[in-house]
């Protein structure tokens, strides 16, 4: 068996890893680099192999920075099965269409300022494509060893990250390979923790936050608690760029959870977004992957899709009416990282004011929006204009859907015999510490994953 790391070796995002065995040639994810516009121009590069001539695709989960990539997959040649949890299956068509949408959106703006003599720019991929890369998905159960090809069987395990979420257990050639996938912390609202696995030959392991712990969930929510009292005391707005799925809908189960405590019946809450709209929906078809908690948030609490003074918008009218609000409102809205959607257009009206609050609950990767905001910017460029930031930013990041070092270093623990184990998904800075750590814990020499490596089994 031989694993090439192609994408996540190095960065967080464009997860990309091919294992050669039983004569056969299995991907694991295929997502987009996301961050600086260098970085996301490479989304249209070749693919640093044959297309053609792989047999299968397995899916951890259906963050676009795990899926992104597969309709282009598909339309350069690919034509093997894909594999998904159910949840992951029916989470993709939501994620890449509107990933197809705003890529035809900005090629016809692209082209509708195109100069004379300059080529057609295109869309990396469309809704058709979208259409086409379903057509090869497969659904599997968690829990369940199943063949999927000649010589070659894999298990989803739950890995608590997001609905559908899975470890990608592989058997071939009389060796064990564990893809962690994204991993959620324990404790995470609504899914359940993620699997303890305890034998392999080689472990890939997501490192996101290989360098830091995060602050205590509590504590976490005792300060989400506290802005939303500051920005009712200033008058003014709150925004919360979040992904639509994952922590669009753990935002809401603590609303439902806080309703009284937080006061939330005062405030006008909008989720605005199509996508999330759409995930929701998702949730509400795969509620037997809750957790026990969230089943009991469900009975006894406000419902949390159904808040008495929540909106979800749907239309462009609607999300720019928003606009009109210069307090009081609750404003969730994508993209997390801010780097494109709705959120932007909220951010331009309201980083103007001193009274508005912008509380970021996720990852911001190197060049977005969102980092240079986090990082302490005065001064932003949106859609081709400067605007100074008055706002008040406020990171919050115990509401983490990642494990951090702690989570990471008891999850690699459980395996018997200190197997092999490469990092990938993670900056070096947090993948340097992560190593570290386990290899004097331990007394292996961990590997860090770069694009073009391959490690033998």
């Amino acid at each position: 068996m031989r694993v090439h790391f192609h994408g996540a070796a190095g960065e967080v995002t464009g997860s990309l890893h091919e294992v050669d065995a039983a004569g056969k040639r299995v991907l694991l994810d295929c997502g987009l680099s996301q961050g600086s516009p260098e970085a996301e121009a490479h989304n249209a590069d070749p693919f640093p192999f044959d297309v053609s001539t792989l047999d299968a695709l397995v899916i951890s989960h259906a963050h676009i920075d795990h899926i992104g990539r597969v309709p282009l997959l598909v339309r350069r040649g690919f034509r093997g099965p894909i594999f998904a949890q159910a949840a992951t299956a029916d989470l993709m068509p939501v994620m890449l269409l509107d990933s197809a949408s705003l890529a035809e959106s900005d090629a016809e703006r692209a082209n509708r300022h195109r100069r004379d003599g300059e080529p057609e720019v295109l869309p990396l991929y469309t809704r058709d494509d979208v259409q086409a890369a379903m057509a090869q998905v497969q659904e599997l159960p968690y829990d369940t060893r199943t063949t999927i090809l000649p010589g070659i069987d894999i298990a989803f395990r739950d890995a608590g990250h997001i609905l559908g979420s899975a470890i990608v257990e592989l058997w071939a050639d009389g060796r064990k390979l564990v893809f962690s996938g994204d991993l959620g912390p324990k404790g995470t609202p609504i899914l359940r923790d993620p699997v303890a696995i305890d034998s392999a030959d080689l472990v890939l392991m997501e490192s996101t936050y290989g360098d830091r712990n995060h602050r205590d969930r509590g504590d976490t929510i005792r300060e989400l608690g506290e802005i939303f009292a500051e920005a009712w005391r200033d008058h003014g707005n709150v925004l919360i760029p979040a992904f639509a799925v994952g922590r669009s809908q753990e935002l809401l189960y603590w609303f439902a959870k806080h309703w009284d405590e937080w006061q939330l019946a005062r405030w006008q809450i909008f989720l605005d977004s199509p996508m999330a709209a759409k995930v929701v929906g998702v949730y509400g078809r795969h509620s037997e992957l809750f957790d026990e908690d969230a089943v009991k948030v469900w009975r006894d609490a406000p419902h949390p899709f159904r808040l008495p003074n929540l909106r979800i918008s749907e239309s462009i009218e609607d999300s720019m009416a928003i606009n009109r609000i210069e307090g009081g409102a609750i404003i969730i809205a994508g993209s997390g990282m801010a780097n494109g959607g709705r959120i932007v257009h909220h951010l331009k009206h309201n980083l103007g004011r001193r009274n508005t609050h912008v509380v970021f609950v996720g990852y911001q990767a190197q060049g977005t929006l969102g980092r240079r905001l986090v990082d302490g910017a005065k001064w932003v460029r949106i859609h081709g204009r400067d605007y100074r930031v008055n706002a008040q930013c406020h990171t919050v990041g115990g509401l983490s859907a990642h494990a951090d070092q702690r989570g990471l270093m008891e999850w690699y623990g459980q395996f018997g015999g200190h197997p092999a184990l490469a990092l990938v998904h993670g900056e070096d800075k947090a993948r340097e510490a992560l190593a570290g750590e386990i290899g004097e814990r331990d007394g292996i020499e961990v590997t860090l994953a770069r694009p073009g490596m391959v490690l033998a089994v």
